[in-house]
């Protein structure tokens, strides 16, 4: 793949083992993006490239207002036109600001530095963009820059959005990305209920039971699930000539589920880019060999953040080895209901278990709690020393915790790395976007979790039991132990590094 870019020397050595090209990477704007791009920027910076990540203004605040920093690689700022504030930005306003206010600040970071007789030459060499920023795409075309796409995600999801066309096409959504049922159009236009069968999409193995409501694009409102239908058919128009995708799930990730779907349907749908998994990046980049329990990563230094975590590490290390409950639904837009929210926290206190649970001190996040939940004096769990509700959590820390033995989760990608990196057995309850997808194969095809049906209390104390202790925990257990060795520590990781190294010796 290559692009006619000038090689750099990074030490001297005349055979030019150890070089330097400058890569420029842009992540989709959102925590749950700019984590494994980071993780990309640094395996890349390891092997001799030098990468700048370039994020916009709001999420660089946050880094350094938390007092992180991009850990050997550069970090640039570009103006977004979103003002700072508390919380994060919605996605409408990201959109604007990545289609609006954006584009002509990359360009001048492509081009800087470098002008000749033949005029102005770009100084990077290639973009990496999040297929989700495809707004980069055009812009390198501008500055003749290649550019080539990163997948944060599971290839399976990234397949469902390839196979867009195909979905309409076959009938199982509309043009608008509305999905349409077993019975008929959805005439009404409203969010499709859980008790009406949909059609189960072709693209996956039928024992994943996944159907036409768990498509990524379905969150929020109809207006809103066809608005964000719109920018996934924009961004999978741009993402056709991108070189290839770099894609950040681990080979063989179908499972034993992969053995009943044809081979034409292990892959996304050709014509297409070119396509390489790489992952689980942060076994790639930060995992000792020796030891898959040791050194987390540390994503947050300040004073704040480091009192955060001495206040759960110390609780942690006063519980039983398995016995925590850890709860956390991400940290970008709060995920339930406050309903929910109440009848999670009744079930955790009916466990009789330890549990350390996630919720921002906000009340979208917090609405629900029962009176006095939090307060020492308050319910019964946290008042006897069992449960705790922070603002914030070390994850990885936490995780690679042994007081830790189950983690109930939204079934995020970068989470769910992390529990299979530290060997945690899942409690799934997706919320939105590819959750429901990833959901499916840690349930169906890895077992090494199992679905939470609802967050009624009983559903809970059931669930959590059957996660700790039994059969069904031993089982749970034996599948992740398997996972975790071919995904962090052997065949599968070792062709992610191969393909990693392939990718650079093409630039």
């Amino acid at each position: 793949m290559g692009t006619g870019c000038k090689r750099v020397d990074g030490d001297g050595d005349s055979d030019g083992a150890a070089s330097a090209v400058l890569v420029v990477l842009v992540p989709f704007p959102a925590q749950g993006h700019v984590t494994p791009m980071l993780h990309l920027a640094r395996a890349l910076a390891a092997r001799g490239v030098a990468a700048t990540v370039v994020v916009p203004d709001f999420i660089h605040r946050r880094v350094v207002r938390d007092g992180g920093n991009g850990r050997g690689v550069a970090l640039a700022s570009v103006p977004s036109g979103i003002p700072d504030g508390d919380g994060a930005p919605g996605f409408a306003s990201i959109v604007q600001a990545m289609e609006r206010h954006m584009p002509a600040h990359l360009e001048r970071v492509l081009m800087r530095g470098d002008d000749d007789l033949a005029g102005r030459r770009p100084a990077a060499c290639l973009l990496v963009v999040d297929v989700l920023a495809s707004w980069a795409v055009p812009v390198a075309a501008r500055c003749g820059v290649t550019a080539v796409g990163f997948w944060p995600a599971m290839l399976a999801s990234y397949r469902v959005v390839v196979a867009i066309p195909e979905l309409i096409d076959k009938g199982f959504v509309s043009e608008y990305g509305i999905p349409i049922l077993a019975n008929g159009f959805n005439k009404n236009k409203c969010q499709v209920k859980a008790n009406l069968r949909a059609e189960i999409i072709s693209l996956f193995p039928e024992e994943l039971e996944l159907t036409t409501t768990d498509l990524p694009w379905l969150v929020g409102d109809v207006a809103t699930q066809k608005s964000r239908f719109a920018f996934w058919l924009r961004t999978m128009e741009r993402a056709k000539s991108l070189r290839c995708i770099l894609v950040n799930s681990f080979p063989g990730e179908a499972g034993a589920a992969g053995a009943t779907v044809p081979d034409q349907q292990q892959q996304p749908l050709q014509p297409g880019p070119q396509i390489l998994q790489v992952g689980p990046l942060l076994a790639i980049t930060d995992l000792p060999k020796d030891n898959l329990k040791s050194s987390p990563v540390k994503t947050k230094n300040t004073s704040t953040c480091q009192a955060d975590r001495t206040c759960c590490m110390e609780w942690l290390d006063q519980q039983r080895p398995g016995s925590v409950t850890y709860v956390s639904f991400g940290t970008w837009v709060a995920p339930i209901a406050p309903d929910e929210i109440t009848e999670l926290a009744v079930g955790l206190e009916a466990t009789g278990r330890p549990f350390l649970w996630v919720l921002k001190d906000d009340p979208s996040w917090r609405a629900g709690l029962p009176a006095g939940y939090t307060e020492s004096t308050g319910a019964a769990a946290v008042a006897a020393g069992r449960g705790k509700i922070v603002a914030w959590a070390p994850q990885e820390d936490v995780l690679a915790h042994g007081a830790v033995g189950c983690y109930l989760t939204h079934c995020g990608w970068n989470s769910t790395l992390e529990a299979i990196r530290h060997g945690v057995r899942l409690l799934c309850y997706p919320v939105a976007g590819d959750q429901f997808i990833n959901c499916a194969y840690i349930v169906k095809a890895w077992e090494i979790g199992i679905r939470l049906r609802s967050t009624d209390r009983g559903e809970v104390e059931d669930c959590i039991g059957r996660i700790m202790e039994g059969e069904d925990g031993r089982r749970l257990q034996e599948k992740l132990d398997e996972l975790r060795e071919s995904v962090m520590a052997g065949e599968a990781l070792c062709i992610a590094k191969r393909n990693i190294e392939d990718f650079i010796h093409g630039i």
